[in-house]
Parts: structure tokens; sequence; C-alpha cells
């Protein structure tokens, strides 16, 4: 029996996103060691994050584009090329500026070459078990938290920072660019199938498509989600060792994240497939707003670990819905920019946790406020996602029939 190739690009992406969003995430890591040993703040080191975050979601829109004109292939090609680049530089980094630019800008704008041109492929190659396929490719993202901050960790331990951001990055390289070279496009479809295909979708354009009050609500939807999680994970770590957790132990707290991530993924892929993903991201996002709430009680190992499993079962379950729901209101023809532009809206919220948590920890001596304010902005996500429309009256709403084609 011969393997769909859909199925090659799904491993493709697991691979691919879990080598270059964990090498970005595992920043978090080293934020105690590069604090200790170079002098430099916490509200500095989080702003390279926040660079990370805005440069990735520039990257997602430009690379996104890049990827519907001239194919995924070689946009993964170059921003793995890019990353490992960046890893590399940042690692010999002499000032907190020089690591702000090389680490913040570099790597952030490289990674948004990976999941958003990687996500947008995996939904044109798949009619059926789309949700689980796309699940799975952004499962990447969590086996990339769960296995790089241990290996950070270990490698910080065991020599220095800079060594082990040097191999992170010799990493990256060594995985990326050979995985890249297995991306294909899907295959073109017959006529019938492109007319079913086209079905689906309302024909619009870019332009339009941007305007359209539900891109609106998706793009705000995942802003929210984005700013209430990315604090309270990038914290996650340092907020542990403060309240006694060894250091290895708090790195492997992020792991368990990462590890019920995966299974939120999957779990929720699966189960959208069959009551839709409106339905899971509401309770999703609810679930996520009542984690981070908890962490104002959490104070010894066990419980940490126990939110841990909780609060990454709830914000990994969520992830992969909005790339099925922007295939599902937009189709496939532009899939590529239009989700690239709602990954930019949502890295600004990514980007605006983690240098949040900082400003906050460095003002009042602890992330108090931080969960307080992740928490309400939490609720808003909840609130965002009860207002979307079924994707048929998007086509319903069209001025013209020449609009569809």
């Amino acid at each position: 029996m011969r393997l769909f190739y859909g199925w090659i690009i799904v491993g493709v992406g697991i691979v691919v996103t879990c080598v270059g969003l964990g090498a970005m995430l595992s920043l978090s890591v080293f934020l105690a060691p590069m604090s200790a040993a170079m002098g430099w703040s916490r509200t500095g080191i989080s702003m390279a994050a926040l660079l990370n975050f805005l440069s990735m979601g520039v990257g997602s829109f430009a690379w996104g584009a890049l990827s519907d004109r001239f194919g995924t292939r070689a946009v993964v090609l170059c921003g793995g090329v890019l990353l490992g680049l960046g890893l590399v530089t940042a690692s010999q980094a002499a000032t907190l500026g020089q690591f702000q630019v090389l680490f913040g800008v570099i790597v952030g704008f490289a990674a948004g070459s990976l999941y958003t041109p990687l996500t947008a492929t995996t939904t044109r190659w798949f009619t059926q078990h789309r949700s689980l396929a796309v699940a799975l490719v952004s499962a990447g993202l969590s086996l990339g938290s769960s296995t790089a901050a241990p290996l950070a960790r270990w490698l910080i331990t065991s020599y220095d920072w800079r060594f082990a951001m040097l191999v992170i990055g010799d990493l990256a390289w060594l995985v990326i660019i050979p995985a890249a070279l297995l991306v294909r496009e899907p295959p073109a479809l017959p006529t019938a199938a492109v007319v079913a295909a086209s079905a689906e979708g309302p024909g619009l354009t870019v332009a339009q498509a941007l305007r359209t009050p539900q891109f609106a609500a998706i793009a705000l939807t995942f802003f929210a989600c984005c700013a209430a999680h990315s604090g309270p994970i990038f914290h996650m770590v340092t907020h542990a060792i403060d309240h006694g957790v060894p250091a290895m132990a708090a790195a492997t707290v992020l792991s368990a994240a990462g590890v019920a991530s995966l299974g939120g993924k999957i779990l929720c892929g699966l189960v959208a497939d069959r009551v839709g993903a409106k339905r899971v991201l509401v309770g999703g996002l609810a679930l996520q707003a009542v984690a981070v709430s908890l962490y104002l009680f959490t104070r010894d190992t066990a419980s940490f670990y126990a939110l841990a499993l909780m609060f990454g079962f709830a914000y990994g379950g969520v992830m992969p819905l909005y790339a099925i729901l922007v295939r599902e209101y937009f189709g496939e023809r532009i899939m590529g920019t239009v989700f690239g532009a709602v990954a930019f809206v949502s890295t600004l919220g990514m980007a605006l946790g983690p240098w949040a948590g900082g400003w906050l920890y460095d003002a009042f001596g602890s992330y108090f406020w931080l969960y307080i304010g992740s928490f309400g902005i939490g609720l808003g996500a909840v609130a965002i996602a009860f207002s979307f429309r079924p994707p048929r009256q998007l086509a319903a709403a069209l001025p013209s029939p020449s609009l569809a084609h």
C-alpha cells in the first residue's frame, strides 16, 4: 500500500517546527543563567523574546506570501539557513543590544518561515482528517519546547550558555536544511475537484479577506489567546525556580507542559474534525484562562507539574484550530497569505507576554500581576471567540457572484 505523501509533509512539519521553534522558545531556559553570567536584567533579555515574536509576526506574513508565490520548500530552506545563522551569531554576542538584534530579530524572522507556511501547505494536501494533520504539524511546537528546554539546561549546566546556544544553532542547520528538501506542493486537482474546492471558500482576494469581520474576529482571538499564555509560558521556569524548585526540575516542568500540549493538539484536532473548530476553541480558551489563574496559588514542585499538564493541554489544544478556521472561511487559494496575516497579529500577543512579565517582575518583585493580567486577557479571548459566525454567512454576504470562481 502506497503511503500518501501528505503524511510525509506532516512528518516534515513536525520535525522542522520541533527544532526551529524549540530553539527559539528555549530562551526561557537561558533567562536566569544569562542574567547571572552577563549582568543583564530580566527585562532586557525578555526584550529579545518580544523582538522574537514581533519579527516572527512580520516573517509569518512575508514568508506566507512568498510560499504562495514560490513554494514552501524554498521558504523553509531559506528560513532554516537564517535561523541557524542567528543562533550561532547570538551565542557570541558581547552586549545585550547585540543579543537582542541577533536572537530577537534574526531568529524571530527566520522562525516565521517554518510553522505558518508548513501549516498552510498541510491544509492544501488534505481534504479528510485535515484538523488532525494540522494538529500534528502544530505538535512540533510542543515537542520543541519539551525537548529543547532540557537539552539547553543540560548544556548550560555542563558548559555555559554560549556553548549551549551554539550547539542548538548547529542542530537547526543539520536538521532543517535536509528536511526542507522533502517538502512538495500538492498535485494539481482535476477540474471537478477544483470546482468543489473553490466552493469551500468565498473566492475573496487577499485585500478583501483582510477587511472582513471574520478575519478581524479570528485575528483578535488569536492575539488575546497568545497574549494570555505567552508570559506564563516564558516565565514558567524562572517562576518555579523563584519558589524553590531546582533548576533542572523547573526545566522539566516546561517540558511537561510541552508534552501535555502535544496531547491537547492531537485530541482537540480529532474532536474538531467531529464537532467543529469553534466549539473546541471556546472550550480550550476557557480552560486556558482558568489554568493561568491557578498560578497565583502554585508553590511546590508537584503542583507546578500538575498545573503544567493542565495549562499545556489547554494552550496546545487551541493553537491548530486557527488555521482550520482560516481554511474554512477563506479557502486554500490565499491560505498562506491570510494565515500569515493572522499569525502576524497573534505574534504581537506572543511578544507582549514575555516582556510584560519581565517588566512586572523587575518593578514589583514577583509575577503576581502577570498572572492577573493574563487571566483577564484570556477571558477576553473566550468572549471574542463566541462572536464567530458560520463560514457560510461570509459567502452569503458577498456583494456580487462575480467574486466566486
